[in-house]
This record gives C-alpha cells, sequence and structure tokens, in this order.
C-alpha cells in the first residue's frame, strides 16, 4: 500500500491574482484542506492550501508562495497528495482507490481474470477498470458487494462474481 494518497489536483489559474482552481476527490470535497500540507507525487514540493470558496467543478484556493496567474497555470495538472496518515480509516467494506488498482482478480472459482488498472467512477458506483489476463483488453466490472464480495489488500487480490456480458466469450476468441 502507498504511503501517499491522491486526494486532489489543480486545474489551472482562477483568476489573476494567484488564486487556483482545485478539485477535491475526498468523500466530503471541503476535507481536502484539512490534509495540508499535501504534496506533489515524486513529494518534491509541499504545499499548504486555503479553499477561499466554492465554484463549479471545485474549489477556488490559494497555496502559499504562490501570488500570480503565471505561477497558478505553472501548477496546473498538478495531483495533490496526502500521507495515509493524514486520513481517516475506513470502515472494513470501504477502500482507497490507491490500494484497488494493480490487484488480481479472481472469479469464485479461483481463475485469474485479470489485475485492477484504475477505479472509475461516472456518477453511480465505481466501476473497475480490469486490463484482462493475457490480454491487452481492458472492460469494466461493478464495484458492488454482489460482483466483487472479497477484497483482501494483505493478500493482492480480489474475488469477483462478475455479471453475465462483463468477460469476453472465451469460445469466440
Amino acid at each position: 500500500m502507498s504511503e501517499m494518497i491522491c486526494v486532489g489536483s489543480i486545474a489551472g489559474a482562477y483568476g489573476v491574482r494567484g488564486e487556483l482552481r482545485v478539485k477535491s476527490y475526498c468523500a466530503l470535497p471541503e476535507d481536502i484542506e484539512t490534509y495540508t500540507p499535501l504534496w506533489s507525487e515524486k513529494r518534491d514540493r509541499q504545499f499548504t492550501l486555503a479553499i477561499l470558496r466554492p465554484i463549479k467543478n471545485g474549489f477556488a484556493a490559494r497555496i502559499t508562495d504562490i501570488s500570480t496567474k503565471e505561477e497558478a497555470d505553472a501548477l496546473r495538472g498538478t495531483d495533490l497528495y496526502a500521507l495515509r496518515d493524514q486520513l481517516p480509516s475506513l470502515p472494513d467494506d470501504e477502500f482507497y482507490h490507491a490500494d484497488l488498482m494493480g490487484l488480481e482478480v479472481y472469479d469464485t472459482g479461483g481463475t485469474l481474470l485479470g489485475r485492477v488498472k484504475t477505479v472509475q467512477n461516472h456518477g453511480a458506483d465505481d466501476l473497475l477498470e480490469l486490463q484482462l489476463a493475457g490480454s491487452s483488453a481492458t472492460t469494466f466490472l461493478p464495484f458492488t458487494k454482489k460482483d466483487v464480495p472479497t477484497v483482501d489488500l494483505s493478500a493482492g487480490r480480489i474475488v469477483a462474481d462478475p455479471p453475465d456480458g462483463i468477460l469476453p466469450d472465451p469460445s469466440k476468441t
């Protein structure tokens, strides 16, 4: 498990006075401010974030030492990470997306289906994007208790019972 979790990203400047547009990936979006200091992915930059106000698709925020539009724009696309020990512990049936990525996925009969490539959410339940075993193809698996009854982080594996039609038909390959 990674010691850092991505909690948001900088979408660019907001205005001309060094304010930034920040997207939060937190369950409670405003919580991103409580995990300060935040870090860049390589942990070579540290950010002290202060939310100013909500805006469409995120927040207008300030970061210490950023005072111009150009400096703010230079940070566009920067992912913001919090140290795992800054974040709340999760109930047994909840997971940080970063912990699921890379896990091997097996069906209920023990056959390797693939590996979790990404975790996505388009407004409903989370979806696990699986890189299918022995293939470059991917498919999406609903991340529900019914379809994914077991997640064993310590063993690095997921047991899934995919709905019909999710996986390619082996007789047609």
